[in-house]
C-alpha cells in the first residue's frame, strides 16, 4: 500500500466504524421504545394503587401513547425526509427522554396521562427514522444482516421488557414505587442523544412528500371522538353525547377520505394513499392489522389486571408468568419466516389465528377450572399455544400485506400498516371499559374483587377469541404465496423490510 492510499484507507475504516456506532445508537432507541410499552403494562396495577388513577385514566395511560404514536407516525417519517433523519431522530429522542422524566415525576394521574401522550408523540418523531437511517447508511447487500440484528433486538425487547418492568416495580427503588420504569429512560436517552449527534450521518429523501397536517388533525379528531366516550362512558353512565360523538366520528372519517382524495389530486402527497386500497391483499391486510391490534390491546391490559388485581400476584410473579408466552412468540416467528411461509404461504397465518384462538379458549377453561387458586404453571400451556399462534402471524404478516403493493408506494404502505396497527391497539384499549370493566360492579368488597376480575377476564377473552375468528376470515383475502418483499423509501416511515422488522412487531409487547 502506497503512502497516498493510506489516508483514504483510514478514512474508509473510520466511516465504517461510524456507521456501526450509528446502528448501535438507533437500535438502542428502538429497544428503549419497545421496552417502554411492556414496562408500563406490567406496572399498571401499581400505578393505579399508588397514584389513585381511575379505570379510565389507566386506559388512557396506555391508549394515549398508542393514539399519539399512530397519529404522528407518517408525519414523523415525512418530517425526517424533508428536514433530515438525523435531526428528527435527535429531536425525537430528546423529547422522548424529557417526556419520560415528566412521567416519572408526575404529580397526579392527569399529568401522567398528558406526559404519556407527549411521549407517544415524540416516539412518532423518533421511531420512523430508525430504519430509514439504516436504509440510508448501509448498502443493500448488508441490510439483511442489519435487519436480522433488528429482529433480535425486537425479540429481546419482548422478553426483557416485562421482567425489567416487574423488577423495577417490585424493588421499589428509593421508595419511588413505579416511577423508575420511566426514569430508567433518562441515562439511556441522554447517551443516545449525545452519541447520535456525533456518529449518525445526516440524510434526506431526494423527493420528499409534503406534510398533510389537516389529514393528521382529522385522524386524531375522529379517533378521539370514538375513544373518549368508550373509555369514559361507563363511569358517566353512558350519556347521550357519548353516542353522538361516536356517530360523529364516522362523519369525520368520511371527511378524511374526501379530503385525502382532493389532496392526492392537488399535490400528490396525501397522508393516506387511497389508491392502495384498490389492491385487494393490501386492503384485507390493513383490516387484519387493525383488528389484530384491537385483540391485543384488549388482551394485554386485562391480562395484567387479572393477574395482579384479580389474583393478587406481585408484579414479578406476573412478569415471570409471561416469559413462556414471549419465548413462544419469538420462536414461532423465526420458524414461520424461515421454514413455514416459503412452503405453505397464507395457510401459516391462518393457522396462527386458529392456534391463538385455541390458546385463548384454553386459557378461559383453565381460569374457570382453577379459579383464584390458579398457578403460573397452569397458565403455561395456553400461553405457549397463544404465543406460538401469534408468532406465526406477526413475522410474515407485513410481507404478505405488502407483497402486491406497487414498488413506488411501498414506503407509504409500510407507514400506513404501522399506523393502523397502533390505531387498532388504541381502540382495543378503549374497548376494555366495555368488555372488561363493563361486567365489574362499581362497589366491590375486598372478597368480591378477585371473583369479579376473574369473571371479567374470561368475558374479555371470549371477545378476543371472536375477533381472532374474524381475523381468520379476513386472511383469506391475502395472497396465497406472498412475493418477496420490496424495498421502499419515501416518507421515512419504516420501509418494506424483511419480516423480522416488519411493522415494528409492537404486537409482541402489546
Amino acid at each position: 500500500m502506497t503512502s497516498s492510499e493510506t489516508p483514504v484507507s483510514k478514512a474508509a475504516q473510520a466511516a465504517d466504524r461510524r456507521r456501526w456506532f450509528a446502528l448501535a445508537i438507533v437500535m438502542t432507541a428502538a429497544f428503549m421504545d419497545l421496552v417502554d410499552v411492556t414496562i408500563v403494562n406490567i406496572a399498571i396495577p401499581s400505578i393505579q394503587q399508588d397514584a389513585g388513577a381511575s379505570f379510565s385514566q389507566i386506559q388512557w395511560i396506555t391508549a394515549g401513547y398508542a393514539l399519539a404514536f399512530a397519529a404522528g407516525l407518517i408525519t414523523g417519517g415525512r418530517l425526517g425526509d424533508i428536514h433530515g433523519r438525523k435531526r428528527l431522530f435527535l429531536v425525537g429522542i430528546a423529547g422522548f427522554t424529557l417526556a419520560s422524566a415528566l412521567c416519572g415525576f408526575a404529580a397526579n394521574p392527569e399529568m401522567l396521562v398528558a406526559s404519556r401522550i407527549l411521549q407517544g408523540g415524540m416516539a412518532a418523531l423518533m421511531v420512523p427514522q430508525v430504519l430509514s437511517i439504516v436504509h440510508a447508511t448501509f448498502p443493500a447487500h448488508e441490510r439483511g444482516k442489519v435487519f436480522g440484528l433488528f429482529g433480535a433486538i425486537v425479540g429481546l425487547g419482548a422478553v426483557s421488557g416485562p421482567l425489567l418492568g416487574a423488577l423495577l416495580t417490585q424493588w421499589n427503588l428509593f421508595g419511588l414505587e413505579w416511577r423508575p420504569i420511566f426514569l430508567i429512560n433518562l441515562p439511556v436517552g441522554v447517551a443516545a442523544f449525545l452519541l447520535g449527534g456525533r456518529f449518525i450521518t445526516e440524510s434526506r429523501a431526494p423527493r420528499a412528500m409534503k406534510l398533510d397536517l389537516v389529514g393528521v388533525a382529522l385522524v386524531t379528531l375522529g379517533l378521539l371522538m370514538l375513544l373518549y366516550p368508550l373509555t369514559r362512558g361507563r363511569e358517566l353512565g353512558w350519556p347521550l353525547w357519548g353516542y353522538a360523538s361516536m356517530a360523529g366520528a364516522l362523519a369525520v372519517f368520511a371527511a378524511l377520505v374526501a379530503y385525502e382524495r382532493r389532496k392526492a389530486a392537488r399535490d400528490g402527497s396525501p397522508l393516506v394513499e387511497l389508491s392502495l386500497f384498490r389492491v385487494k391483499s393490501f386492503a384485507a391486510g390493513i383490516a387484519v392489522q387493525t383488528v389484530f391490534g384491537v385483540a391485543l390491546g384488549v388482551f394485554f391490559l386485562v391480562w395484567t389486571l387479572y393477574m395482579q388485581t384479580g389474583l393478587g400476584w406481585s408484579p414479578l410473579k406476573a412478569g415471570l408468568t409471561g416469559v413462556p408466552f414471549s419465548i413462544a412468540v419469538s420462536t414461532a416467528a423465526g420458524l414461520s419466516v424461515q421454514r413455514l411461509v416459503p412452503r405453505f404461504g397464507r395457510k401459516v397465518l391462518q393457522a396462527g389465528a386458529l392456534l391463538m384462538a385455541a390458546g385463548v379458549l384454553l386459557y378461559i377453561g383453565e381460569s374457570d377450572r382453577y379459579g383464584l387458586h390458579i398457578a403460573p404453571w397452569q397458565m403455561a400451556l395456553p400461553l405457549v399455544v397463544m404465543g406460538a399462534g401469534m408468532g406465526l402471524i406477526v413475522a410474515p404478516l407485513t410481507d404478505a400485506v405488502l407483497s402486491e403493493v406497487p414498488r413506488e408506494h411501498a414506503g407509504s404502505a409500510s407507514g400506513l400498516i404501522n399506523t393502523v396497527q397502533q390505531m387498532g391497539n388504541a381502540l382495543g384499549l378503549g374497548l376494555v371499559s366495555v368488555v372488561f370493566f363493563g361486567v365489574i360492579g362499581d362497589r366491590l368488597t375486598p372478597d368480591q374483587v378477585g371473583p369479579a376480575f376473574a369473571h371479567a377476564f374470561r368475558n374479555a377473552l371470549v371477545w378476543v377469541a371472536a375477533v381472532l375468528g374474524v381475523i381468520f376470515v379476513l386472511m383469506s383475502a391475502l395472497p396465497k404465496r406472498p412475493a418477496q418483499h420490496v424495498e421502499g423509501g419515501g416518507e421515512g416511515a419504516e420501509p418494506a423490510v424483511p419480516s423480522a422488522a416488519g411493522g415494528r412487531e409492537r404486537e409482541l409487547v402489546g
